[in-house]
């Protein structure tokens, strides 16, 4: 089978690592890839948002499957492209792939499913979003009505923190914003696959988005994953499943606009009822990280099954450990960092037992790395345990020498307690 994946993340170099491994695999190609997937595949240098390149290279390559990693080639039709080609492409179209790219589109969807989620309201001017926050006062949660690479999202803990974030959002031409009120539990991520019709639960994870140990600063777009998570039981995937996953993905077909690929429903649980936070329309960053290092099956097939509307019967097949990835991100993110900083030790890193070291933003300096980017590494481990999984991510950690990076050194720690 002939592939090609785009995207050039910390994701991509996990999902280029598996794939790369199935005996059905054929020619692989990434665009545009990076160094680092070069080990795993054939990098080319074709821009992934442009959907009339995309589809011609795929048609004119033979590609049986085309991946798409990030969000922003589904935004841009990439999906739609491919399809009209007649290439099969593992990736909602534009129009399903509102269910990230639309903040107040999902927020219509969970409501006309019934899918339980956050009261909230959309606003196309800064003064009613702030008559709102006066009136229903803090915490409350505002959000940037599009993508923003998991940073769109404000927590705000006052009526002053929430003014702000509406200003940061509205200083853009032609923004609008979704106020919704604070949920309260623990947060986790759930992924589904979908061949249009049918889903099946692909795995879970629990993120941490804050920049600084404690669930300190400001979000950011992950520092690190860990799984299988406590809170994840089979009884609240079920419930998960049932209640939110099935019930939307069978309102956007009733809309016209079917959904195939990954559905990724980031929820918020209290006493084993998940409730709806967001959906994004792609793989976690860095979710799928773990969820690759745990996972034993063949990926090829259900990448392709939900693209030609035929997914396995059979289930994934995990594999019995815990796994935990730890970002290491350039100093100053998710603001302003330099680029271009040589970071060394990383091969030794990767030598230690049960750890891979997947790259998020790197480039190659002669025989090096150098920073290249706010997310730079995904120092991922597996173990018997969290607590083993941890242990052995941040003893490859150490063994990095980066003084211009830093990582939050509490990951995974609601299975393990804090550090």
């Amino acid at each position: 089978m002939n592939v090609l994946m785009l995207g050039a993340g910390g994701r991509e170099h996990a999902l280029a690592w598996k794939i790369a491994q199935s005996p059905l695999l054929g020619d692989f190609w990434i665009a545009p890839g990076s160094d680092a997937i070069a080990a795993h595949g054939r990098c080319v240098a074709l821009d992934p948002c442009d959907p009339a390149a995309v589809a011609v290279f795929a048609r004119d390559r033979g590609i049986d499957l085309a991946v798409v990693g990030p969000e922003a080639p589904l935004a841009a039709g990439v999906s739609d492209a491919l399809e009209a080609a007649g290439v099969a492409v593992f990736g909602p179209s534009a129009a399903a792939a509102r269910l990230e790219t639309s903040k107040s589109f999902a927020k219509e969807v969970a409501a006309a499913c019934g899918a339980p989620t956050a009261a909230w309201a959309r606003f196309d001017d800064l003064a009613p979003a702030l008559a709102h926050v006066a009136a229903q006062g803090a915490p409350i949660v505002v959000k940037a009505d599009g993508l923003a690479a998991g940073k769109g999202v404000t927590v705000a803990a006052t009526e002053a923190e929430a003014e702000a974030a509406l200003r940061a959002v509205f200083a853009a031409p032609g923004a609008a914003a979704v106020v919704e009120a604070v949920l309260t539990g623990e947060e986790a991520s759930l992924f589904a696959l979908c061949d249009g019709e049918r889903t099946i639960a692909f795995g879970s994870a629990q993120d941490h988005k804050r920049a600084f140990d404690g669930d300190l600063g400001p979000n950011t777009g992950g520092m690190g994953a860990y799984a299988p998570a406590p809170v994840m039981t089979p009884a609240v995937e079920a419930r998960a499943m049932d209640e939110i996953v099935r019930p939307a993905l069978a309102e956007m077909a009733r809309r016209g606009a079917p959904y195939r690929g990954v559905l990724f429903a980031g929820l918020m649980i209290e006493n084993g009822a998940p409730s709806l936070i967001e959906f994004n329309a792609r793989f976690g960053d860095p979710e799928t990280q773990v969820l690759m290092l745990r996972l034993e099956s063949d990926l090829l097939p259900f990448l392709h099954g939900a693209a030609i509307g035929e997914l396995p019967e059979a289930a994934p097949v995990w594999r019995d450990v815990a796994a935990v990835t730890v970002t290491m991100a350039a100093r100053g993110y998710p603001g302003a960092y330099a680029s271009g900083e040589a970071i060394r030790g990383v091969g030794a890193a990767g030598r230690i037992a049960g750890v891979t070291v997947f790259h998020a933003g790197t480039r190659r300096a002669g025989a090096g790395w150098v920073s290249a980017g706010g997310r730079v590494l995904n120092v991922s481990a597996v173990g018997g345990s969290v607590a083993e999984a941890q242990a052995r991510a941040y003893r490859a950690v150490d063994t990095i020498r980066w003084p211009g990076g830093f990582c939050r050194r509490d990951i995974g720690w609601r299975a393990v307690g804090r550090p």
